[in-house]
C-alpha cells in the first residue's frame, strides 16, 4: 500500500506536518490491516528530511528511503530508537558528500543504513534503484524474522549484488566496489556464509586503483568543502550588507565552476556540477526564508534575483523580477539593463513582459520599445524618432 498526503508542505511547520502525517497514517492504519514494523517512508528531497524525521515521532516507522536528501535532523536522532536508512543519492547531486557522511553516523549509533549511488544529478533515482531498496527492507525484516525467509529471493538478490560490485570493478570504479561489497556482507551474513567476500574486499583495497581514486576523491572532497563555506560566508555577507558589488565575484565563480564542468577529470567534473547545484539552492533557501519573513526585504530579494540571472541564466522568471522591482523603485537603467540581458538570452513573450507588474511607465517609454524592437522585432509602441 502507497499513501500519501497532498496537505504537508514546506511553508508548514514541523509540528504541523508531523501532526498532518499522523492522521494520513491513523486513517491508513484504520481502513487496512498493515503488517507489525513493515512500515516505511520515503521522499525526496525536502520529503525525504521530511520522511527522515516521522520514525523519531512515529514508534510504527522502522524504515526511511530518502532520496537526494541525508536526515531532515540530526538533533532527533537516538540510538534508543533506531530505524533501518537507506540513502539513494547520485554523484552529481549537491547533498551527495552530506549523504556519504551520514553513514559514519548512524554506524556509530547503530541505525541499519545503506546508501545506494548511481551517476546522476539532484533527481529521483530509477525504479531499479527503488526496487532495490525495498528488497533491502525485506531481507531486514527476515533476518529479524518479522517474515519467512525466502532461500530463492535470498540467494537470487545476493548473486545480483555481486554481478553489481563486478561491474563497478570493471568500469574502473574501485572505491564504490570496496564500498558496495561491505553492505554485502553485512546484509547478507543473516543468511550466508560470506567470510569468502572478505579476501575479495581486501584485495581492492590493497590495488594501486583504489588507493590512487580514494586519494583523489578524498582531496576533491576538501576542496569542494572549503568553497561551499564560501559560497556560504560571502552570499550571507552580500545579503546583510546589500553588496551589489560583489555580483562579479560571483560571476568568476561559475567561470571557475564551469572549468570543473568540462575537465577531463570526472571526479572534478561530478565536484563542478554539486556545487552549482549546491549554490543554486543554497540561493533559493534564502530567498525562501526572506519571502515567509514579516516584513520582506525586497532589497534583499532583489540582489537574489540578481544573483540567479548569473547561477541560472536560462531561467527567465528572475530577469522579469529584477525589471518589475526596479520599475517599482523607478531604477530604470537597472530595470532596462536586465530587459536586455534578458532578450539576450533568447526571451520571446512579449505578452508577459508587456503585461509585467510595476512596468505601466517603463514599457511605454522609447527605449523599452526600442529593445523590443531590436530583439523581436514586436515592439507595441511606436518609436517615434524626432
Amino acid at each position: 500500500i502507497l499513501a500519501a498526503s497532498n496537505k504537508i508542505n514546506d511553508s508548514l511547520s514541523l509540528t504541523q506536518n508531523v501532526l498532518i502525517s499522523k492522521r494520513m497514517f491513523n486513517t491508513v492504519f484504520s481502513l487496512f490491516k498493515i503488517q507489525k514494523n513493515r512500515v516505511y517512508t520515503a521522499g525526496f528531497d525536502g520529503g525525504a528530511r521530511m520522511a527522515s524525521v516521522l520514525p523519531t515521532f512515529m514508534n510504527q516507522i522502522t524504515g526511511v528511503i530518502s532520496c537526494g536528501s541525508t536526515v531532515g535532523n540530526k538533533e532527533v536522532l537516538s540510538s534508543k530508537n533506531p530505524f533501518h536508512f537507506i540513502g539513494i543519492v547520485g554523484t552529481e547531486d549537491f547533498n551527495y558528500p552530506e549523504m556519504v557522511k551520514m553513514e559514519e553516523l548512524f554506524k556509530l549509533m547503530k541505525f541499519p543504513n545503506q546508501t545506494l549511488i548511481f551517476d546522476g544529478g539532484h533527481q529521483w533515482p530509477s525504479q531499479q534503484l527503488l526496487t532495490k531498496a525495498l528488497e533491502l527492507f525485506d531481507l531486514q525484516a527476515m533476518a529479524k524474522n518479522v517474515i519467512p525467509a525466502d532461500s530463492t529471493f535470498i540467494q537470487t538478490s545476493y548473486k545480483d549484488r555481486l554481478l553489481e560490485v563486478n561491474e563497478l570493478i570493471s568500469n574502473k570504479k574501485p572505491v564504490r566496489a570496496y564500498k558496495d561489497l561491505g553492505e554485502v556482507m553485512e546484509v547478507y551474513r543473516h543468511f550466508l556464509n560470506v567470510d569468502s567476500l572478505k579476501a575479495s574486499r581486501k584485495t581492492i583495497k590493497r590495488g594501486s586503483a583504489y588507493k590512487s581514486q580514494k586519494r583523489s576523491l578524498n582531496t576533491w572532497m576538501f576542496k569542494e568543502s572549503l568553497i561551499k563555506d564560501d559560497y556560504d560566508y560571502y552570499l550571507e555577507e552580500d545579503i546583510l550588507t546589500y553588496n551589489y558589488n560583489n555580483l562579479g565575484w560571483w560571476n568568476y565563480q561559475m567561470g571557475e565552476l564551469k572549468k570543473y564542468k568540462n575537465s577531463a577529470n570526472v571526479l572534478q567534473r561530478q565536484m563542478g556540477i554539486r556545487l552549482e547545484g549546491y549554490l543554486n539552492a543554497l540561493i533559493a533557501d534564502n530567498i525562501d526564508i526572506i519571502v515567509y519573513d514579516t516584513p520582506v526585504d525586497e532589497e534583499a530579494l532583489n540582489l537574489l534575483w540578481m544573483l540567479k540571472t548569473i547561477t541560472s541564466p536560462e531561467d527567465f522568471s528572475n530577469y522579469l523580477k529584477v525589471i518589475s522591482w526596479n520599475a517599482k523603485v523607478e531604477d530604470y537603467s537597472t530595470a532596462m539593463y536586465y530587459l536586455e540581458e534578458l532578450l539576450k538570452m533568447g526571451y520571446t513573450n512579449t505578452d508577459e513582459l508587456y503585461a509585467l507588474e510595476n512596468t505601466a511607465l517603463l514599457r511605454i517609454t522609447p527605449a523599452f520599445n526600442a529593445l523590443v524592437e531590436k530583439y523581436l522585432k514586436k515592439a507595441r509602441y511606436k518609436i517615434i524618432e524626432e
